[in-house]
């Protein structure tokens, strides 16, 4: 059965049977791998599941902001800019709140 290694030098993590040879990264030797519990490697998994949405969602606030700009260049209302200024204010503020998140991730090594 496959299990979840991690470099204990660098954090690079594998999935194999057993560790093998040297770190594909940093060429560690295989004595520097330890298999992940599987509680510990259920969080890494579930992680790139999360870290992935966190990244969609990113990337679709970041079309919002472009949009919320386009629309405030225009000016065609006092009551259109407002909302144009306030989604990009909002999407500005999760957009951080997701990168925040998966930056807790990495630090933790759930990537």
């Amino acid at each position: 059965m496959k299990k979840l290694w991690k470099c204990g030098v660098c954090g690079y993590k594998m999935e194999s049977v057993e560790a093998v040879g040297d770190c594909p990264k940093c060429g560690s030797p295989q004595d520097q791998f330890a298999a992940l519990s599987e509680e510990d490697a259920k969080k890494v998994y579930d992680s790139y599941v999360t870290n992935d949405i966190h990244m969609e969602i990113i990337g679709y606030l970041e079309k919002i902001i472009h949009l919320s700009r386009e629309g405030a260049e225009i000016n065609l209302d006092p009551g259109c800019l407002d909302i144009f200024k306030k989604a990009e204010a909002a999407c500005y503020v999760i957009k951080e709140m997701s990168k925040a998140e998966i930056a807790g991730h990495i630090s933790k090594g759930k990537w």
